[in-house]
């Protein structure tokens, strides 16, 4: 059993989401860094796929009422056990009792508690994740919530560390299905600018500031589908990148696409901050 004190800002359960489901009108959700999701749960014997906590800017604060391997991802931060520090990305046997607090990262946003066995909360359409969009799946986590452990299925693995990167800052992109409804200097702009990340931003998407993008068509567009990491141009002309509880459908023109990684990345976005995109080696030139 994990028991929360604190959770700071916002505290997640959060699994690799519900994908498949966009015909029912249903996000696939999920952590919005999947690949720290997934270390955090391989560094605890778990399956990548297993619910962990997801940390927006630090202040969680957890005890076990037994022993229990812990291990915590995500943008680089410093953990405290019993009050004494330690470092992320790396297996720690936390004891029954002892306090184990993450601090807020100095850079990105998000980080990964994972236990090992796994949290064992209801699913919803088949996983754990909770979607701030749509509302479904586990309320926000609050000081006295407790989550049950599962029982772990494989031996723990033979790795002490896997070393912690900060969050890029340069995010490699595709053209998107509506890249033709721009200027060829609208691309140019949108690869060789430099990029401000404003204050709105979260789990549905992250808003930046900078130059407008000119369409070369400026037709209604039906609703399409979009997916994670879709870079949409709003009227304003100003880009947005869709991170996992996205819409599932949008009305304006998608000009890019982020890879995977990249996508992954984006959700350590802080306001303030300076991005950059690169296109991805293997997008059509």
């Amino acid at each position: 059993m994990i028991i929360v004190s604190e959770t700071g800002p916002l505290a997640l359960v959060e699994d690799l989401g519900r994908p498949g489901l966009a015909h029912l009108g249903v996000s696939p959700s999920g952590a919005a860094d999947r690949a720290a999701c997934a270390l955090a749960n391989r560094l605890v014997g778990n399956p990548e796929g297993a619910a962990v906590i997801e940390i927006t800017v630090g202040g969680l604060v957890i005890t076990v009422d037994r022993l229990a391997w812990v291990a915590v991802t995500g943008a680089p931060t410093q953990l405290e056990v019993g009050g004494r520090p330690t470092s992320s990305h790396t297996p720690i046997a936390l004891q029954p009792g002892i306090e184990l607090r993450i601090d807020p990262p100095p850079y990105g946003v998000r980080n990964y508690l994972a236990v090992r066995g796994g949290l064992r909360v209801p699913k919803t359409l088949g996983s754990r994740s909770t979607d701030v969009l749509s509302g479904l799946g586990p309320a926000p986590l609050r000081p006295g919530s407790r989550l049950q452990v599962g029982r772990p299925r494989s031996k723990m693995p033979g790795v002490e560390l896997a070393p912690p990167h900060q969050p890029a800052k340069r995010l490699e992109l595709q053209p998107g299905p509506r890249r033709d409804w721009f200027t060829d200097q609208a691309w140019v702009t949108l690869v060789g600018q430099p990029w401000t990340v404003s204050v709105d931003a979260n789990r549905v998407a992250v808003r930046l500031d900078g130059p407008a993008l000119a369409r070369r068509m400026d037709d209604e567009l039906p609703s399409e589908g979009l997916l994670r990491g879709a870079v949409q141009v709003p009227r304003s002309g100003r880009p947005l990148i869709f991170l996992t509880d996205h819409p599932v459908t949008g009305g304006y023109p998608v000009i890019a696409v982020l890879t995977e990684r990249a996508a992954d990345h984006a959700a350590q976005l802080r306001p303030g901050e300076t991005v950059r995109f690169d296109t991805a080696l293997d997008s059509p030139s």
